[in-house]
């Protein structure tokens, strides 16, 4: 639906997902898009995908994501987790809408608190992406067709569709992202009871659509499912989604060789040893069990969605879902389609609305 009146956004971040964020916006017609990075090289390679205009600026500097929010309406961060709480509280102090990816449960817990101090009006809305994200408006759909629940179990992983590596894996997103997931501690309900499990434990395999996968505990994909489904269901997990034998290697390097003590060496290492790759898929599945009727069954949504050359550049499919994930979330809220005020949560948006979303039909229909 088209706006009245070019919605002002400053977009934070000219990396992977910030480039698709961009793109999305600006061909929309209804956003008038500015982008600021502290590299004049991302911004520039920006540029020549999108028109669009760039601003250098320091995000650790308040003053300078201050003047750059004073005649924007909303902000997007697409910047490293760690940005974030100095980003949210600019954006209250400006009055303007706040929107984020993060993965980091107490970055998250941190914009929760700024949120306290927004404007009416205003909404903070952190973890738009894919998982967390995206997900939870899943499961929480999901939860909804039940009339006592039993089980809700979440599973996501962005993969290349051709692995050549011993690791069967290769970079699509934020290094410091997948670090945190393989190192941080994990929420889950057990037996009714939220706690704390190990990243990497949790090894479980199954088949979809003739593929055999892994998935294991990781860190942040459950946003804040754990608070909302709190004694309302015995289990509830997130486990990222790899090919066969991942998880053991990941394991080497995190836990015997304990590079998860000396992170910025393994990032180092992740990045100059595995190649990026716009070639991949993003599998979505979700399962909740419980009680219908009277009778036990089961609801599942599955999903692929995989990488795509638009104008001959190739995207990946994590650009496009987490990019459409926290666009459709801005949009519906900028169009009225998502009521609140201060901190909003991902399961606060409706399914079939977000996936008739301009933004959020990337996601498409479940397999």
């Amino acid at each position: 639906m088209p706006l009245n009146s070019p919605h002002r956004v400053l977009l934070l971040g000219a990396g992977k997902i910030g480039r698709m964020i961009a793109r999305l916006l600006v061909e929309s017609g209804d956003y008038d898009v500015r982008v600021g990075d502290s590299s004049d090289e991302a911004l520039a390679r920006l540029q020549e995908q999108t028109d669009v205009p760039t601003v250098n600026i320091d995000a650790t500097q308040a003053q300078q994501v201050s003047d750059a929010l004073a005649d924007r309406d909303s902000v997007i961060s697409a910047l490293s987790y760690h940005f974030n709480p100095l980003v949210a509280k600019c954006a209250v102090a400006s009055g303007v809408n706040y929107f984020d990816l993060t993965e980091d449960v107490e970055t998250t817990r941190l914009v929760r608190e700024i949120s306290a101090a927004a404007k009416p009006g205003t909404i903070m809305m952190p973890q738009c992406g894919l998982a967390p994200g995206f997900i939870s408006v899943v499961a929480n759909h999901l939860t909804r067709w039940f009339d006592k629940l039993d089980t809700v179990r979440m599973r996501v992983g962005a993969l290349p569709q051709y692995p050549s590596n011993a690791l069967k894996y290769n970079l699509t997103w934020s290094t410091d992202g997948l670090i945190n997931e393989y190192c941080n501690p994990c929420e889950a309900i057990h037996d009714g009871t939220r706690k704390e499990v190990l990243p990497l434990e949790g090894l479980e395999s199954f088949s979809l659509d003739g593929v055999r996968y892994e998935a294991f505990n990781t860190s942040g994909g459950l946003g804040t499912l754990c608070e909302s489904l709190d004694g309302k269901l015995r289990e509830l997990n997130y486990k990222t989604i790899r090919y066969l034998g991942h998880r053991e290697l990941a394991a080497f390097l995190v836990q015997e060789l304990q590079l998860g003590r000396r992170r910025d060496l393994l990032k180092d290492i992740l990045e100059q040893s595995v190649p990026l790759t716009f070639q991949d898929v993003v599998v979505v599945f979700c399962t909740a069990t419980g009680y219908r009727k009277g009778q036990f069954v089961q609801l599942s949504d599955a999903r692929k969605i995989y990488s795509e050359t638009l104008d001959d550049e190739p995207w990946s499919a994590i650009q496009i879902t987490t990019a459409a994930g926290i666009c459709a979330a801005m949009d519906l809220f900028v169009t009225g389609k998502l009521a609140g005020q201060g901190f909003v949560r991902q399961e606060e948006m409706d399914l079939p609305v977000f996936l008739e979303n301009r933004f959020g039909k990337a996601y498409g229909k479940e397999g």
